[in-house]
């Protein structure tokens, strides 16, 4: 997926991964990885995404990574929030109090580690394979030790579609992560509608707890 697919998915509005919600999984698994209020978190490929309010009204210092300007506009303006804009290195930084957006390439992300932790649910899925295992890469540089990563993935069966989303099953998840995480899976979950909307015979939603070494 090159960033003109996606520059083109936000223009056009082809944003189906959007959800209208708080993704549930987050909601059912985030208090188990016991963060302190205080922790930073790192939100890849984040979008628009409710997800980012959430994270933020859980006293955490929230870190979005976005290439769309459409979609960091639209996240602010949805809210009714007024963000700071200005440059921050390679990123255009959109900000309120505990939340920021970075417009711009999650691969420009120092490799340093500056996060206490991460949520994954949009990024691993919409990478194909040499893109996916680069981000594994770089969410590992960007994680502290003993850092958790949230991540949320599907495990499709059937059909004939290239994605993205992509399937990345739970043997997918160790193969990219075990190098750099200790890695645990929490819930594996029925998704008939999605599977319905992405013309696959069935889909599962699983949710995985990492911890970085």
């Amino acid at each position: 997926m090159t960033p003109d697919f996606w520059q083109e998915a936000w223009r056009i509005g082809r944003i189906g991964f959007h959800q209208a919600d708080v993704d549930a999984q987050l909601a059912a698994h985030w208090p188990t990885l016991d963060l302190p209020p205080s922790a930073r978190v790192l939100v890849p490929l984040c979008g628009k995404s409710l997800d980012l309010w959430w994270l933020r009204d859980r006293g955490h210092e929230v870190v979005g990574v976005e290439l769309s300007p459409l979609a960091c506009e639209a996240f602010f303006r949805e809210a009714g929030v007024e963000p700071t804009v200005e440059t921050s290195g390679p990123y255009t930084a959109w900000s309120t109090e505990g939340l920021t957006i970075l417009q711009g390439d999650v691969f420009d992300l120092p490799a340093e580690p500056a996060f206490d932790a991460a949520y994954d649910r949009a990024a691993t899925v919409a990478l194909p394979d040499d893109l996916r295992r680069r981000h594994a890469r770089g969410l590992a540089a960007a994680l502290k030790p003993g850092a958790p990563l949230l991540l949320v993935t599907f495990d499709m069966d059937g059909g004939d579609r290239a994605g993205p989303p992509f399937p990345v099953p739970a043997a997918a998840v160790h193969q990219l992560y075990d190098a750099s995480f200790d890695v645990r899976t929490l819930a594996r979950t029925p998704s008939p509608e999605l599977a319905k909307a992405l013309g696959v015979d069935t889909c599962h939603t699983e949710t995985h707890a990492l911890v970085r070494r």
